[in-house]
């Protein structure tokens, strides 16, 4: 009787990605970069608040609602509290969940130019104008 390393007797598998190319990146490391990408379109906008604001991505929301909100929210706002900064944090599986079938960077866009006018206290067509 013979061993063999898997079931089939084919040996070990290759690595999944050749040495000279970088492995691909994870669906929540793409959802990363889209949204760091995103906020940096709101530099202009924000000016010298751009070093008072973080940007964050949480795979969901908490369990505990905010009273204003209905539903499963898609981002969330924090305002600027003593030494900590403000935090607008975008919620990725709601976010995949409402963008399925539609462009997912417009659907982030959308839900930080949001939460960018509510942390100016302005209009969001003051934050994207509509084209």
């Amino acid at each position: 009787m013979s061993r063999h390393r898997d079931r089939r007797g084919r040996g070990l598998r290759g690595p999944l990605a050749h040495p000279a190319v970088p492995a691909m990146a994870t669906r929540a490391e793409a959802f990363d970069d889209l949204v760091i990408d995103t906020a940096q379109r709101f530099r202009g906008v924000l000016g010298r608040r751009w070093r008072d604001v973080e940007f964050a991505v949480e795979d969901i929301p908490p369990s505990d609602p905010a009273g204003w909100e209905e539903g499963v929210p898609l981002a969330r706002l924090w305002p600027a509290h003593g030494p900590l900064p403000a935090r607008i944090v975008v919620y990725r599986r709601p976010v995949e969940t409402i963008s399925r079938g539609t462009d997912q960077a417009e659907v982030v866009h959308e839900v930080m130019v949001e939460q960018v006018a509510r942390l100016l206290g302005v209009d969001p067509d003051e934050v994207d104008p509509p084209r």
